[in-house]
């Protein structure tokens, strides 16, 4: 059974879910599109260590002592949708890459659509860098958490803003 907890962030409370292997399998934002029903995240558990990990992990990240992560993931999704969150977190803190450049890394290059739905549903925000995906023009494009939270990340990372 999935267990939670809610740690706090610049962008406000974020929900960590993790599988009953105890590894991390969602990150979710308030108001994120394609957040599951609380009631997925079965009970809240603040004692798990992979909770206080993520929780060290992401508070180093929001204060620009740490550009990794290295808590256990559990992703869950389709085998497409695996591969395209395998490539994002193949994304170097501060760069950007778009959906063609990632659909051409997965041996698909007509797959740019497919990685951009994939990319929408990763369940895993912030730490599988979803953010750090842009249109083939430069342009921000689609973000779970808001245009705006995805252009503060990107300018974090960039160094020209900080939370």
């Amino acid at each position: 059974m999935p267990r939670h907890t809610i740690t706090d962030s610049p962008y406000g409370p974020l929900t960590l879910v993790a599988d009953e292997d105890g590894a991390l399998c969602g990150l979710y934002m308030a108001a994120q599109r394609h957040r599951p029903a609380e009631e997925t995240f079965g009970p809240r558990d603040d004692t798990l260590p992979v909770f206080a990990e993520a929780a060290e992990q992401l508070s180093a990240y929001f204060t620009g002592e740490s550009k990794e992560f290295t808590v256990r993931l559990a992703l869950r999704g389709t085998p497409f949708q695996r591969r395209v969150w395998e490539q994002l977190t193949r994304i170097p803190y501060g760069e950007t890459r778009t959906y063609g450049r990632l659909a051409e890394a997965l041996g698909s290059p007509g797959a740019s659509r497919a990685v951009g739905l994939a990319n929408g549903r990763n369940p895993i925000g912030i730490i599988v860098p979803c953010h750090r995906v842009i249109g083939s023009d430069g342009s921000l494009t689609g973000y779970g958490g808001g245009l705006d939270r995805k252009q503060r990340l990107l300018d974090f990372e960039r160094g020209t803003a900080l939370f």
